[in-house]
């Protein structure tokens, strides 16, 4: 069964390649999403560039946990349970793919997402070609095109119909968990069991220490994109492309001028590209609100 249709989305169109069951479920924040996928470019061989039922394992989301290639949570809920559909996305939601990809490569070889001890900072370098590790995925970066994506629905666990582990928790979830976790470790500790509270106090320090991870992480791929794109848009100064995805990676770690220069300098090069960048912006305004405002509660009271 093939049925194409877009969803409301400019950049995207769908095609059932196999119809699912039953209704689309509710996917909402806090649900674990549970798929197969097959990235794909849109040349005439259809070249794979990953494929989950390669690596043998499928790949599991937690909605609204901060993925970064947050399409395919838009992608998924208009799925069916045992539903394979084909995604042609533009450029505009797959520019962070290389990345991405990058991350789910080294964890499916057992290696840590981000290479530490080989990274270089600093703008000396702001403007030299870093390699992500991947022949394909440097091409991608340098020179980022439309993809397909064709994803399978294995099953969708609502919040309460699976145990959450720390990986599965939202940044402020574990940071509420630390108190309970650190309160029932001195418990433990006054009953005398030792080696219980001794778990649970480090159960409480593995959260802080996966908050900071996380964020050092993301921070660590969109520094990473800015790289990137800048030297793209050293060499090829009328690349549109390069300047928006160069922005919303200015937007993610809120370098709020950077990002707006940006935005303007696409439509200067492309007015077509209006209506994304004017989605971006909104994003970008509604971020810096948002950042604005913890700002002021954070340093309420200390003058």
């Amino acid at each position: 069964m093939q049925d194409t249709m877009l969803l409301g989305l400019e950049g995207i169109k769908k095609i059932i390649l196999h119809g699912g069951t039953g209704d689309i479920p509710k996917v909402i924040t806090g649900a674990k999403v549970t798929f197969h996928f097959r990235t794909q470019l849109c040349d005439e061989e259809r070249t794979v560039i990953d494929d989950s039922r390669v690596v043998g394992t499928p790949m599991e989301i937690v909605i609204g946990n901060m993925f970064k290639l947050d399409i395919w949570e838009t992608l998924l809920s208009s799925m069916r349970i045992g539903e394979v559909a084909e995604f042609w996305c533009d450029i505009i939601h797959t520019g962070i793919y290389p990345l991405v990809a990058k991350s789910m490569r080294r964890i499916a070889e057992g290696k840590d997402p981000v290479d530490w001890h080989i990274h270089t900072c600093g703008m000396a370098n702001m403007f030299a070609y870093h390699s992500l590790g991947y022949d394909d995925l440097d091409e991608l970066m340098k020179e980022p095109k439309p993809l397909y994506f064709v994803m399978e629905l294995i099953r969708v666990q609502q919040p309460s119909e699976y145990n959450r582990e720390t990986w599965a928790m939202s940044d402020k979830e574990r940071l509420k968990v630390v108190p309970v976790l650190h309160g029932q470790g001195n418990k433990l500790y006054k009953q005398g069991h030792y080696q219980d509270a001794t778990q649970k106090y480090k159960e409480a320090i593995i959260c802080l220490k996966n908050v900071q991870m996380k964020c050092l992480l993301r921070m660590e791929e969109y520094y990473e994109a800015i790289e990137h794109t800048s030297d793209i848009i050293n060499q090829h100064p009328g690349d549109y492309k390069a300047f928006y995805l160069r922005g919303k990676a200015h937007a993610e770690v809120w370098n709020e001028a950077e990002a707006r220069q940006d935005f303007s300098r696409v439509l200067d090069l492309d007015p077509g590209m209006k209506k994304a960048v004017k989605r971006d912006l909104a994003v970008l305004n509604m971020r810096m609100e948002e950042k604005n405002q913890e700002d002021r509660n954070k340093y309420k009271g200390m003058f």
